[in-house]
């Protein structure tokens, strides 16, 4: 399986319209070569280069910007701006997409998309604690973009 950006690539840098220091809405992801047996798809988003600070305070290892899961098996792209399927809690509380905005240097941005076997029973909010306990047993495959981003000084 494969996920990509629409607006920039593997090792990148994220344009400043889908940070906090542009717009910060949501790229276009598309994704393909879906393996058999595929019934939903999950997408988390996050920043494990967080300040040290940042993880004892939140008590978190990496910042989610997005979690998006039951993404309908039909589904191959998520436009620009949009989300599709449920969204779940990210490290900011919202169920939406938080742009990059890394308050000390260069981090990376992992865009992971999953294929699973099933849908889950339950509504929208769920963690990416909550969610990878979920998958667990039920990931055909996955697919990772990593982008990068630093704010301007």
């Amino acid at each position: 399986m494969k996920i990509n950006a629409l607006d920039f690539g593997e090792g990148d840098k994220i344009p400043k319209e889908y940070t906090c220091d542009g717009e910060g809405v949501s790229p276009a992801l598309v994704w393909e070569e879906v393996p058999d047996g595929t019934k939903s798809f999950a997408l988390i988003v996050d920043d494990p280069d967080i300040p040290d600070i940042v993880k004892k305070r939140l008590g978190i290892e990496k910042f989610d910007h997005w979690v998006l899961y039951n993404i309908p098996i039909d589904c191959r792209a998520v436009p620009r701006g949009e989300k599709v399927g449920l969204g779940g809690f990210n490290s900011s509380g919202d169920t939406k997409y938080t742009g990059p905005c890394p308050p000390d240097r260069e981090h990376r941005y992992f865009f992971k998309l999953y294929a699973l076997d099933t849908l889950f029973d339950r509504g929208p909010g769920a963690t990416s604690f909550k969610l990878e306990k979920l998958m667990s047993g039920h990931i055909l495959a996955t697919a990772t973009l990593i982008a990068c981003y630093e704010r301007p000084k």
